[in-house]
């Protein structure tokens, strides 16, 4: 069985407690390999390799850290195969999503903080005549990145790459769920040459191995991904030590379809935008508001598409719901189902699990579920199930679908569906959220700053706001003497 061991100052070391913790596969309920029970020692180690490494890397010219991590990228899409594989086994997500989604958006990151550092420019402030303000953004030296499951090596390249980018040294944590990837990334890093310690990835449980990543000292800013209870400790940890957080955390998104949409481009997305992913998605658009005039046509035709859907074998290629990550998410997920029915609602497909045959006989299936009659305030419509589970309202005043749309701790992410461009423009602008999509749905651009409000979090990823976050500015006065 496939041992995952830490990666510190450029080796493969085994825990200090020499402890570890089974990996299984969701699609069978088996074991795929064993990952590093780490603590607070192996944190310390990987932090100590960080710091020595931190002079020559932050020392190292823009261009050279550009070509290593371009050179991490080529490799890890040489691999995307491999890459793609061990996602799906570890998630329990279908194969050809890994291999389209996943593995080439971790490329991408890659690829895109290893350019953009070539093309960054200092600001400059000339105050009269008397001096000259320039900015200088320098790394932050050693930096945490905590990653969570649902997209492992997606995610994880997301911290990684700008943090090394900007030169800074990384104690990464990924998911003891899904903890594959980032060992095969591990690998790749050692092949492309990037210098020892100056990134470190140390496995094992988040109350553990990442609480002591948050609480060490010498880590100068945490970059973490996750469910917004974990965020919330992280920050009262964090804070009183006046670390740098970036905490992008849960979504209770809302998808809002007026009857103006372009209806079957609509409808096919709020497929995708439910249960992609099995659910197991921060973006995905879990609530489901169509205006009244079309509702019923959209219901009928959303039923119909969700129970078309196939959950099967992740690696039959006719699959397009895997499996949900554990059985204990399973339960979960069930459970709200649940709650939906106490609470008054209707189950209009799925609600249950799903039993397969053959290899996974054993795994964690669950149906794609569609739920009505619920109000805005029941517990189904504000808090995040974070799996194949979606509710449909219907509306008719905008007042009142703003005030329900706005009506959760959440404020992640929209979707607003309507050909009136002024309508477009006014729905965006109320709603609370770090991002609305207007006739689409996960259409990212890496350059635009993604991230929440409210308890979605705090701090924005992607483009120049994670060079900053991962810089510290300085501004340099100079005096410029009158004759």
């Amino acid at each position: 069985m496939d041992r995952l061991d830490n990666f510190i100052a450029g080796e493969f070391t085994p825990p200090s407690a020499g402890e570890y913790l089974e990996n299984f596969e969701p699609a069978t309920g088996e074991v795929l390999n064993v990952v590093a029970d780490s603590d607070e020692r192996d944190i310390a180690a990987a932090v100590e390799a960080a710091e020595r490494a931190f002079p020559l890397w932050s020392a190292t010219p823009a261009e050279e850290r550009s070509r290593l991590l371009l050179r991490v990228a080529e490799l890890l899409e040489q691999h995307l195969e491999e890459f793609a594989l061990a996602e799906s086994r570890d998630t329990g997500k279908p194969l050809w999503l890994a291999r389209t989604l996943d593995i080439p958006r971790a490329v991408r990151n890659f690829r895109f903080f290893a350019t953009a550092i070539l093309h960054s420019a200092s600001e400059l402030h000339q105050t009269d005549t008397v001096a000259l303000n320039y900015t200088l953004r320098q790394p932050l030296g050693t930096v945490g990145c905590i990653s969570p499951w649902n997209l492992p090596l997606y995610l994880l390249s997301w911290k990684v790459a700008p943090a090394l980018a900007a030169g800074n040294c990384v104690v990464a944590k990924p998911p003891e769920l899904a903890p594959t990837t980032a060992t095969m990334l591990a690998r790749l890093c050692q092949q492309a040459g990037l210098p020892a310690g100056a990134l470190n990835i140390v496995h094992g449980r988040g109350n553990r191995a990442g609480a002591a990543l948050v609480a060490h000292p010498r880590v100068r800013a945490i970059s973490f991904t996750g469910g917004t209870h974990t965020g919330a400790e992280i920050a009262r940890i964090a804070a009183p030590m006046f670390k740098k957080l970036s905490l992008e955390l849960g979504g209770k998104n809302p998808m809002i379809v007026f009857e103006d949409c372009r209806f079957a481009e609509a409808v096919e997305t709020a497929v995708k935008a439910a249960f992609s992913n099995q659910g197991e998605i921060c973006l995905c658009g879990s609530r489901i508001f169509v205006h009244r005039r079309i509702y019923e046509r959209f219901r009928a035709e959303l039923i119909t598409r969700t129970r078309s859907l196939v959950v099967g074998d992740p690696l039959d290629p006719t699959t397009q719901q895997g499996a949900l990550i554990s059985e204990q998410h399973l339960a979960k997920v069930a459970s709200y189902v649940e709650l939906a029915r106490a609470e008054g609602g209707t189950i209009l497909c799925g609600g249950e699990r799903v039993h397969l045959l053959g290899r996974c006989r054993n795994g964690w299936f669950f149906a794609p579920t569609l739920i009505e009659g619920l109000a805005p305030e029941c517990r189904v419509n504000q808090e995040e199930i974070f799996g194949p589970v979606a509710t449909l309202l219907p509306f008719e005043d905008e007042e009142e679908l703003i005030a329900a749309a706005n009506g959760t701790p959440y404020g992640l992410a929209a979707s607003v569906w309507t050909e009136n461009l002024t309508r477009a423009h006014r729905i965006a602008e109320r709603l609370q959220v770090g991002v609305v999509w207007v006739n689409c749905w996960m259409l990212r651009d890496l350059r635009t700053p993604f991230g929440g409000v409210k308890h979605s979090g705090i701090g924005r990823e992607g483009g120049w706001e994670a060079l900053r976050f991962f810089t510290e500015p300085k501004n340099v006065c100079i005096h410029l003497p009158r004759d």
